[in-house]
């Protein structure tokens, strides 16, 4: 297995954990999705893996990418872990990139500081992948700096930086949140083909539960940092067996539907809510008296489990 997450749970500060006994596991060739609110742990998972954690964080589990375990290695393991194993695309690609340097350099560093290229052959190769990706004049973009490009062109230069390592793991946080429409569109496209051209592990994470039914293979639904169904997209998204699941589809607007959009009622717990019981309980119109007295067990259910005691 290319990346297994085993039991992690990861404190730091707060009355609850982060996140508590979460598992999950990514194939060669696999795209795996993280769903739900705001809060509810999907970036933690994925900056787990490359062990960029929370200052003072007590963690437990394990985190093991092709077998060795990120939590426990030593600052060499980790060095080539981050420089050519797993790459991680953000949310806002301007974050990524340093305003008063051009795009050639963003590209080109990397392969030369940390993989020892000479600095022709990481450019020949910076060239190369942006032309991977799409943009047409990739000698230009070379030299312009973040300002000069679209939204969309700069999140393709992010998606060639992360692809400069042939990594074998790639971790989406919101990778097309911040695009419009038919960019978000062209570049899922993108991230499709190059998943399958060089048969990448992707861990996929997304507000968008119509993008996520689409474009992975197997969905695991978060809330307040524990996961509450896992199960094959297809089958998640049919027939929704977690209250929160069934509640984030009732909430995601449809074109050509004519139902009422129906909200989720209540907040999404902070760190400082506890919970003996189901930490949805509050929210869920399925709760009964037993759902606030005990954490529910994941239960069985087509392709996978759902934790809820009303399965």
């Amino acid at each position: 297995m290319l990346l297994s997450v085993e039991g992690l749970t990861i404190e730091a500060g707060g009355r609850r954990p982060i996140l508590r006994e979460v598992s999950l596991a990514v194939g060669k060739g696999e795209i795996v999705g993280l769903v739900g609110e705001s809060g509810s742990g999907k970036s933690t998972i994925a900056r787990s893996v490359l062990r960029l954690l929370p200052n003072g964080a007590k963690v437990s589990g394990r985190v093991l990418v092709s077998g060795a375990d990120v939590l426990t290695m030593g600052p060499a393991a980790l060095r080539d872990l981050r420089a050519s194993q797993v790459s991680m695309i953000y949310q806002d690609p301007r974050s990524s990139l340093n305003p008063v340097r051009r795009i050639g350099d963003f590209l080109t560093e990397r392969m030369v500081l940390t993989l020892g290229r000479p600095k022709a052959k990481a450019r020949a190769r910076a060239l190369e992948l942006l032309a991977a990706v799409g943009l047409r004049d990739p000698a230009l973009i070379m030299r312009q700096y973040p300002h000069e490009v679209s939204g969309g062109m700069l999140q393709r230069v992010v998606i060639a930086a992360a692809l400069a390592a042939d990594p074998a793991l790639l971790l989406a946080d919101e990778a097309t949140s911040a695009l419009d429409v038919t960019t978000q569109a062209e570049t899922i496209a993108l991230l499709r083909r190059i998943q399958a051209e060089r048969e990448l592990g992707m861990l996929f994470i997304t507000h968008d539960l119509h993008l996520a039914a689409a474009f992975c293979d197997r969905v695991h639904v978060l809330y307040a940092g524990t996961v509450v169904e896992s199960r094959p997209a297809k089958e998640l998204f049919e027939d929704p067996r977690h209250p929160y699941t069934a509640g984030l589809l009732g909430c995601t607007p449809e074109l050509g539907d004519p139902r009422p959009i129906r909200p989720i009622p209540g907040r999404p717990p902070s760190l400082d809510d506890v919970f003996d019981g189901c930490p949805f309980a509050p929210r869920c119109p399925q709760a009964v008296d037993a759902c606030t007295e005990r954490l529910p067990e994941p239960v069985a259910v087509s392709g996978g489990f759902a934790a809820c005691l009303e399965v």
